[in-house]
């Protein structure tokens, strides 16, 4: 796959072939192996993103079935087996074994993230499982421990890696003009008082940060709640979290969960010799090579019949590369082992902001280290789920 195709439709559909909605005979794509899906957990993320953007690449030809789907509310169940079929199961243990499906998409609640997937990998399923990876570190090890001892994929969900101006800022890095890149920059805004602002989007930042600048040596953080105003009682609203890399590149993230951002908004800044880029959110590539000549602007052609968010957000593409992996065509652009290091960094910012203090990684004591943060948020004021 190209770095500015992957998961949706090339610009030689629209112009070359007259194909403007990206839809004709793909006799590539339709001479590929079926795959077989399940799905645990059909909530807002599952309905909003992930049965749109299978749905979507069924119609350009991507052999992939839903075959079962596991909820426990009827109502949703109900609703999306009208919608989009599959066989619905309320107990995941039965789907897996009379099902047998190919590949398993875990869209569950992140509690039961380690659960859900370690019964799937034990069922011979090759595993996608929602970001985080799971709520805590010991989960998340024992989750991709569990995918090498099977000799099965675990992929976890970092959908900005396939996003295209994302994807050919990593082009950049790894074929120039930004190779050797000495500093990062990443901002997010979340704007909702009723999540963790870690957990929920700067998860996103945490796995970018390792996907363009490599694994992180230290993490300094500070933080405040400024507005007190999370009605989950989460302890911090703004944060900044300061890192240095193993490569000797320095980094730092900005992250609030009070600025108005009514869909989360995110920019990378990337600084190497003579050279720096920009993306801002999923819209725009900016590319500053020369102190005479102009930036370099980029931005994905999206067709009025492609604004999509499954297809320009990632979702099609990290499904379209589970599928693949299945097949044994590609391998992951993201691993479950990368989802444990995007946790890990979240959890030694948060031990960083509780200790006041530079702490070093890779993580040693996993539990201690699970324990401290959730003594530190109880401290500070959160109840718990």
């Amino acid at each position: 796959m190209s770095y500015d195709t992957y998961g949706h439709t090339p610009s030689h559909k629209a112009f070359d072939l007259l194909d403007v909605y990206g839809i004709a005979y793909d006799e590539e794509r339709a001479a590929r192996k079926k795959v077989r899906l399940a799905i645990i957990g059909v909530g807002g993320v599952a309905q909003s993103k992930y049965f749109p953007a299978i749905a979507r690449l069924r119609m350009i030809w991507e052999p992939i079935e839903i075959v079962a789907f596991v909820e426990p509310r009827e109502a949703d169940a109900r609703k999306v087996q009208s919608v989009y079929g599959g066989k619905w199961y309320a107990d995941y243990r039965q789907m897996l074994v009379e099902e047998k499906p190919d590949g398993l998409l875990v869209l569950s609640p992140d509690h039961l993230h380690a659960e859900h997937t370690i019964a799937g990998l034990e069922a011979g399923c090759h595993v996608l499982v929602e970001k985080p990876i799971s709520r805590s570190l010991v989960d998340a090890r024992l989750m991709c421990e569990a995918a090498d001892a099977a000799k099965r994929t675990l992929m976890t969900v970092a959908t900005m890696r396939y996003s295209p101006p994302y994807r050919r800022a990593k082009q950049f890095i790894e074929r120039g003009p930004v190779s050797n890149p000495a500093m990062y920059v990443g901002k997010f805004n979340l704007g909702y008082d009723y999540v963790d602002l870690f957990e929920s989007g700067t998860i996103h930042l945490f796995d970018l940060t390792r996907y363009f600048m490599g694994d992180v040596a230290t993490v300094n953080a500070v933080g405040v709640n400024r507005y007190e105003k999370n009605r989950r009682r989460y302890p911090i609203d703004n944060a900044i979290a300061t890192f240095e890399f193993v490569s000797g590149a320095v980094g730092t993230i900005y992250t609030s969960a009070s600025a108005l951002s009514f869909k989360p908004w995110m920019r990378v800044e990337i600084y190497g010799d003579k050279v720096w880029l920009a993306v801002d959110d999923q819209s725009e590539l900016i590319l500053y090579d020369s102190e005479e000549g102009p930036a370099q602007s980029w931005k994905p052609i999206v067709p009025n019949t492609l604004l999509f968010d499954e297809e320009f957000g990632g979702f099609m593409g990290i499904v379209e590369n589970f599928a693949q992996v299945i097949r044994g065509q590609e391998t992951p652009v993201v691993t479950g082992w990368d989802g444990y290091r995007a946790y890990e960094l979240k959890t030694a910012t948060q031990l960083s902001l509780a200790r006041k203090e530079k702490v070093t990684l890779p993580l040693d004591d996993l539990a201690a280290a699970d324990a401290e943060v959730l003594a530190w948020l109880q401290a500070n004021g959160w109840p718990g789920e």
